[in-house]
């Protein structure tokens, strides 16, 4: 049976996510992106990792290829940036293209805008292209201002502005089916990596249940390290973490265990 290009890809095991952040302004450097570490993190929350991400420039044909590959290997996919009124504002017309869908105008997003903008007379043509969508898409609330993104199948178009995006993203929580939340804890140590980097790697290899990290940082002349151990395995974190305990104290480090993302 032909899957209906509307459905979302079907979840197995733990959901995954991908990122794909649209825009030149992005890659020329005049523009930060500030969505990704917010959106890593509230998927990481929901238990849908986000396991990769892409960047991709105003440019069609690079646009709906990476769609295309991102929703046939990822549960969910998601997208910033694209979605204004100006010339290269093309996300829409590419997620179209992509699912081979006709772009209309959505009314609800017409009615929505018209709301916003009515008594104001800045409603034009211009605006108004943020109404359109893939026909069948599912609108995705804007609560900051009012032009919608939208969902089609099991990609999110969101807004590239981190406010309008952080509002869009937190309204979607009842679509995803997440999976088992992470288990976090963070060792914070005074040794360099390097004195403990042979031993964490047979410990790593010991331990495959548990994602463990490691991340230097230099402040004030002073090195430390941070170790991050996460998984959904209660068992196996206790595990790993009395044994990484083991190491550093065998070191001659007296290591502080905090609960998340710990900062060294």
């Amino acid at each position: 049976m032909t899957e209906s290009p509307l459905s979302a890809a079907p979840a197995t095991g733990t959901p995954t996510a991908a990122l794909l952040i649209i825009g030149n302004e992005i890659l020329s450097g005049r523009t930060q992106d500030a969505n990704l570490a917010f959106i890593a993190r509230h998927l990481s929350g929901l238990g849908a990792p986000l396991r990769e991400v892409r960047v991709v420039p105003d440019v069609e044909e690079e646009i709906v290829d990476a769609v295309n590959a991102l929703r046939t290997r990822y549960t969910y996919v998601f997208t910033t940036g694209g979605i204004g009124p100006t010339h290269d504002d093309i996300t829409a017309e590419c997620i179209a293209k992509a699912f081979g869908l006709p772009l209309i105008r959505h009314p609800e997003a017409v009615r929505r805008l018209e709301a916003h903008y009515a008594g104001t007379a800045l409603l034009n043509e211009a605006r108004l292209r943020m109404a359109n969508t893939p026909e069948g898409a599912r609108l995705i609330d804007n609560p900051v201002s009012a032009a919608p993104g939208f969902q089609i199948g099991n990609v999110f178009v969101m807004a590239g502005v981190p406010s309008i995006m952080q509002a869009m993203l937190v309204t979607l929580d009842d679509r995803l089916a997440g999976g088992p939340k992470p288990l976090i804890r963070s060792i914070i140590s005074s040794l360099p990596e390097g004195s403990f980097a042979d031993g964490l790697r047979a410990l790593a290899a010991d331990h495959p249940a548990v994602d463990i990290g490691s991340y230097p940082s230099f402040r004030q002349g002073r090195v430390s390290t941070a170790l991050v151990l996460r998984t959904t395995d209660p068992a196996a974190l206790d595990a790993a973490l009395t044994a990484v305990l083991a190491l550093l104290q065998g070191l001659g480090a007296d290591p502080t265990v905090v609960e998340g993302y710990g900062e060294a």
